[in-house]
């Protein structure tokens, strides 16, 4: 049975605060969706902390990027995150991603500015996991840069690096799309460790 919206909002925010907790993300920054069908995607808001959430505060928006819901109450003038095009872009090119999370998870981000990829891992969780954990070339963040910049490489890979930014994973569910990122910074603490 597939969960209600109503659970995908807690999930979200669940996650939202475990990934805060995990120091994943600081601040406003980061952002998670999940496919609520064909038509409508559940985004977290732009500017607020990932860590202190309310299940209200998420919003609908189209495939187009346009907000469907809240208009009314509270929450009417909060706006969808600023990274909105790449999560579309990763349901545009991966029909069975339901999830997509971006997070800026400080080793990983470490690694890019030193110059060390993680494409050379070879732990064997993530050769089994993820294969590879490809890196992007640097694209500004917020920028239409950014589905750009990932295009290609979503369409074949659940996990990728941003340069200078973060990471970008995508899931069958948001817990799925949340261990993937988990794995990727794992791999960053022990790849940067190991120079």
């Amino acid at each position: 049975m597939e969960p209600s919206e109503n659970e995908l909002r807690q999930r979200i925010v669940e996650i939202g605060k475990l990934m805060h907790q995990k120091n994943f993300l600081a601040a406003g920054d980061g952002n998670l969706s999940v496919r609520l069908d064909r038509e409508r995607i559940l985004v977290t808001p732009s500017g607020l902390s990932k860590g202190f959430l309310d299940p209200d505060q998420l919003l609908i928006v189209n495939l187009r990027g346009e907000k469907i819901s809240p208009q009314f109450g509270k929450w009417r003038d909060l706006k969808p995150s600023t990274e909105l095009l790449m999560h579309l872009e990763c349901y545009q090119q991966r029909a069975d991603a339901h999830a997509v999370i971006h997070a800026h998870p400080p080793m990983t981000i470490a690694c890019t500015l030193a110059g060390v990829s993680l494409a050379k891992c070879v732990l064997p969780e993530v050769l089994y996991d993820l294969g590879t954990i490809p890196t992007t070339p640097y694209a500004t963040p917020a920028s239409p840069e950014n589905p750009r910049a990932i295009r290609e490489l979503i369409k074949t890979y659940d996990a990728i690096v941003l340069t200078r930014h973060g990471t970008l994973t995508v899931g069958a569910t948001i817990w799925d799309a949340y261990m993937k990122l988990e794995r990727v910074e794992h791999s960053a603490l022990v790849t940067i460790t190991a120079q």
